[in-house]
């Protein structure tokens, strides 16, 4: 039975597993390692949010939801997004609710492009947008788009070049802010330029907030704000209540676009598990606020590593906003990120990401995620420390 592998979806058994993952997994054997690689919040989910999910299991809410989600935790998303950042969706009609932003993008991605396709991905950037790392783009043709030399920022120049360059095969502009990997934000100003490339143009712009609750040093822009019509809009609970593993993700989109996406989760998931969409209702609804003491400590953690990162001889781009700082490997050091972290985690004890994993130009680069103890900041710190004193040549 073993010769059947031949036969699996073409492509897929050639494509490689998330190397973040991998090297986290090696990293986990490494019984004292400081872990500076997956970007989940060491928080716990506020109380009022747990007894939500207790009191909807007690209350036997165990049977199948609406497909787009139940109609309360809709009209929370949709009070919260237009409370929060006057984003204004019909709660009937252009909320859905998914397994988390990654089936978010899985269905968008799914119901708007067809084979030829050109979708624009901004890099470096979170691997899933990736042709190698998610097999949902086959056909599709993405073109990514180095950053590096512009603060990690994509311009309208190099935004019109592509559209220049490929003309009507464009029909998808990948947007993540603040983003993952570089912690960058984009000002409103900024978004408003880039919306002003793809106006009125048959391109959706495909806009993962995820982290919006999470910013530091501004409020929140939005493309949304400049290019309601071609947006389609994404956020969760993951992130903002520390919920990654209830799974709750939210896209919002016209009614006419939400629907085609809607047909692609119902064959994919069918509906997500209400005692989680009740939980979700309440971050939504009573948790307004629930982030502040978490971006409060996440902005401490932030002004400690950067400055222990740039006293080694690490050049970061200052994070603006989510829990990441992208720093490119000192002079002295091979520039192979892929070697670098395993020499790192092997010799200190300290894990972090390689800044390739997530596309051109993050080559020589790595990220730390600092969604972990102030005490184990300081730590890995010190291991770096001495790592760095000993190793360079």
């Amino acid at each position: 039975m073993a010769k059947l592998i031949k036969y699996v979806r073409k492509g897929l058994a050639e494509t490689p597993s998330s190397p973040i993952l991998k090297f986290s997994d090696y990293a986990s054997k490494i019984p004292d390692v400081v872990k500076f690689t997956l970007g989940e919040p060491d928080f716990n989910t506020p109380d009022h949010i747990k007894e939500a999910a207790k009191r909807s299991i007690d209350e036997n809410h165990s049977h199948y939801a609406p497909s787009n989600g139940t109609m309360s935790l809709r009209r929370a998303a949709s009070q919260f997004l237009s409370k929060k950042y006057d984003q204004n969706y019909d709660p009937e009609t252009e909320v859905l609710v998914t397994t988390g932003v990654t089936e978010s993008i899985f269905d968008a991605v799914l119901a708007t492009l067809n084979s030829g396709d050109v979708m624009v991905v901004p890099t470096p950037i979170f691997p899933l947008y990736m042709t190698d790392e998610n097999i949902i783009n086959e056909g599709i043709e993405v073109v990514k788009v180095n950053t590096s030399d512009d603060g990690f920022k994509l311009t309208p120049a190099k935004l019109q070049k592509v559209i220049d360059q490929y003309g009507d095969r464009v029909r998808m502009l990948v947007m993540n802010y603040p983003t993952n990997p570089t912690g960058v934000m984009y000002s409103q100003d900024e978004l408003d330029a880039l919306a002003d490339v793809i106006r009125d143009k048959p391109i959706f712009a495909l806009c993962d907030e995820i982290y919006s609750e999470l910013n530091y040093d501004q409020p929140h822009a939005s493309m949304e704000k400049s290019l309601h019509d071609q947006v389609i809009l994404m956020n969760g609970v993951s992130k903002s209540w520390a919920m990654t593993g209830y799974r709750i993700g939210i896209v919002c989109a016209p009614k006419d676009i939400l629907q085609q996406i809607a047909k692609i989760h119902q064959a994919i998931a069918t509906t997500e598990p209400t005692p989680m969409q009740d939980a979700a209702e309440e971050a939504f609804k009573n948790g307004m606020d629930d982030a502040l003491p978490m971006k409060e400590e996440f902005q401490k953690r932030r002004d400690v590593l950067y400055a222990g990162l740039t006293k080694l001889g690490f050049e970061c781009a200052k994070p603006q906003g989510a829990f990441y700082i992208f720093a490119k490997i000192p002079e002295g050091f091979d520039q192979d990120d892929n070697q670098f972290i395993y020499e790192l985690v092997d010799k200190a004890h300290v894990a972090v990401s390689a800044g390739s994993s997530f596309s051109e130009g993050g080559q020589g680069y790595i990220r730390f995620s600092y969604a972990v103890a102030m005490d184990q900041i300081k730590e890995g710190l010190k291991r770096l420390e001495k790592f760095v004193k000993e190793n360079k040549k």
